[in-house]
């Protein structure tokens, strides 16, 4: 696997120092600046890359930039509203740019309003540690009494909204407010911030966008996308949702194997790939994270390796992050599957037979506690993952070492 890290800019507490002290490989980044449906500028891919190619005293780190994460879909993409053609030829344009700078994968998501839901950015574990974790009985407390969404409380089991209501009923001013911050949480240096009015806003604007209708969009997105980074030799990676079931009323279109297989199979092209993360994934009980990249493996163009612990064996259910050898991912498994298509790439003669991986999330643990990170990227937590998971690799390599 090709080790690599996200960064997000900067202003990232967390430092290209401190990556290459990690013993990273490449660079995982995106303009989160840059306004979303907007083209990126050739200039301000050129400026991020320079920024991560130097030390703090001055000296080279020898990083490059090599995978695009995230690449954002427009709303309007996503629901077909107002100036959806030109976002999408803006989306085009961006990848080209990000092509002629020498990047070849892009990661990116069509999951509607929220990229991804915590209730909780600093669950305290036994240890001290710190994680992220998704509440059900908070996010439940959100949406019905905090949202107020209209026939939220029809979305969830009668247990569930009992005790919401009693959860709810509990808070005072400043946790409601906090809670309703984590669930609408983005990225540092993001264009956009969201309030309640704006995920109402949002909310309004996907009252047509049924799941049937949402899979529709996205292959029309696709066919216009694919297409183009075929011919360029990139390679476009969908992330799946997280968590990995509906939440707000709106449809989740890429959180089983199945998604996977169908939006593969609705443009049947190698540009058109997966990024198999086995945290969002792995908050579904039914979803097999070493199965999935034995039979989808040939189009996974980027890893995500975190693993997550639930509370129930039902959909949906309350998670938290776990320790990266914790949770309910076999990842000796995964790992294990990941080296073996690795193994059959490389006999094939395909360039791209390293796949790139970065350790992703991480609890906070020793100096992280209180250095104001992003909010799941520490710096030691990861360190420690990424330590563990190239052990694993390490380990695992021998057998698929080639004759």
């Amino acid at each position: 696997m090709r080790h690599t890290w996200r960064w997000f800019g900067p202003h990232d507490p967390v430092s290209i120092d401190d990556m290459l002290q990690a013993g990273v490989q490449g660079v995982v980044t995106a303009l989160h600046h840059v306004p979303t449906g907007t083209v990126w500028p050739p200039e301000e891919i050129a400026r991020r890359r320079a920024q991560l190619a130097v030390m703090r005293d001055g000296a080279p780190s020898d990083l490059e930039w090599e995978v695009v994460e995230s690449l954002p879909v427009s709303e309007a993409i996503k629901t077909q509203t107002g100036d959806w053609r030109g976002h999408v030829d803006n989306w085009i344009a961006s990848m080209r740019n990000l092509h002629g700078a020498g990047i070849r994968v892009i990661c990116y998501n069509f999951m509607p309003v929220l990229d991804w839901t915590r209730t909780d950015l600093q669950w305290r574990r036994p240890n001290g540690a710190r994680c992220m974790r998704f509440d059900l009985t908070d996010f439940a407390a959100f949406d019905i009494h905090i949202l107020e969404r209209p026939g939220a409380a029809e979305d969830f089991p009668e247990d569930v909204r009992d005790a919401a209501a009693r959860r709810f009923a509990d808070m005072d001013d400043a946790t409601r407010q906090q809670l309703a911050g984590n669930v609408v949480f983005g990225l540092p240096g993001a264009a956009e911030r969201l309030t309640m009015g704006d995920v109402r806003d949002l909310l309004q604007s996907y009252g047509p966008v049924t799941d049937m209708v949402l899979r529709r969009h996205f292959n029309d997105f696709l066919e216009q996308v694919a297409p183009a980074a075929q011919e360029l030799g990139m390679r476009l990676c969908c992330h799946p949702d997280d968590p990995p079931f509906p939440l707000l009323g709106l449809p989740r279109v890429m959180s089983t194997e199945a998604d996977f297989a169908e939006r593969i199979a609705a443009v049947d092209l190698s540009a058109n790939g997966i990024t198999l993360c086995s945290g969002s994934l792995g908050a579904r009980h039914d979803n097999d994270l070493p199965g999935m990249m034995r039979r989808l493996g040939d189009r996974v163009h980027f890893l995500h390796l975190r693993n997550v612990r639930r509370d129930a064996e039902t959909v949906p259910a309350s998670f938290f992050e776990d320790e990266h050898l914790g949770g309910q991912t076999d990842m000796v498994d995964l790992i294990d599957a990941v080296l073996a298509e690795e193994s059959r790439r490389r006999a094939a003669g395909r360039d791209d037979w390293r796949i790139p991986m970065r350790p992703d999330h991480g609890q906070d643990i020793l100096d992280d506690i209180g250095r104001g990170g992003q909010p799941g990227y520490p710096a030691i937590g990861r360190l420690k993952g990424l330590a563990e998971l190239r052990g694993v690799e390490m380990a695992l390599s021998r057998r698929h070492r080639p004759a």
